[in-house]
């Protein structure tokens, strides 16, 4: 098959190499990080993208892979003129975990977990030191010494909600220089520090075309992405 994957930039290191490892022919398209704070955006940005149904050559696809979840209802309302899939999941961090049953029993022993992978970090949003002090900056240059320590203050008021910054390791790179970063944003903000092991088998099942109703939602042409929160499926195709 001729696959086309839309995937968040943050998961680009993932996704390329599950696409390296597929017998399919995957196009890995990039979108932009942090489309997921504007969920109208996204929708609109990702539509976009699902209009092509053919590669550069010409070529048709045989279908769409999405690696979004439901991502603040921003795929909702979804639709293509070739199948789309897309894994049964609440965000990214499915797809990095391997199941949606990972996912919820470690968000379920874990509150307040704060995810960090390398596509992340390197997005330079994650909190930390860093972000703080170029943020501390940036104010104090915009509104003074006085509005800016408020403003911090202020701003911060939302990190008192977790309790942990938790490493996801594909084990895709030098791993140990992202873990001890993380290691050090747990230490400054105060939080526990844990990693897991990522897993690749969803996402790649995904690439490779092994589409289970359990794992994966198949969206037919005419039909649109729901949102399908009273079951486990995350998501429906209506």
């Amino acid at each position: 098959m001729r696959l086309q994957f839309i995937v968040c930039k943050v998961m680009q290191r993932e996704a390329y190499f599950c696409a390296a490892r597929s017998k399919n022919v995957v196009d890995v398209r990039l979108m932009e990080q942090g489309l997921h704070d504007q969920p109208d955006r996204l929708r609109s940005e990702v539509q976009k993208a699902l209009e092509a149904t053919t590669d550069i050559q010409g070529r048709p696809f045989d279908a769409t892979l999405l690696g979004y979840g439901l991502c603040s209802n921003g795929i909702v309302g979804l639709s293509a003129d070739i199948p789309i899939v897309v894994p049964r999941g609440h965000d990214c961090i499915t797809l990095l975990l391997g199941s949606k049953e990972k996912y919820k029993e470690y968000f379920d022993s874990h509150r307040g977990v704060y995810w960090y992978s390398p596509g992340w970090i390197e997005s330079g949003k994650q909190p930390s030191e860093e972000r703080y002090e170029n943020l501390l900056k940036e104010y104090k240059q915009k509104y003074g010494d006085d509005n800016a320590q408020y403003l911090m203050e202020v701003e911060q008021t939302w990190m008192k909600e977790y309790n942990w910054a938790t490493y996801i390791d594909w084990g895709l790179v030098d791993s140990e220089g992202f873990e001890e970063y993380t290691k050090s944003c747990a230490d400054f903000l105060g939080w526990n520090y844990d990693e897991l092991r990522g897993d690749p088998s969803l996402m790649q099942r995904m690439v490779d075309g092994q589409w289970n109703q359990d794992e994966f939602l198949i969206v037919k042409p005419g039909q649109k992405i729901g949102e399908d929160l009273t079951s486990e499926g995350i998501i429906k195709a209506e």
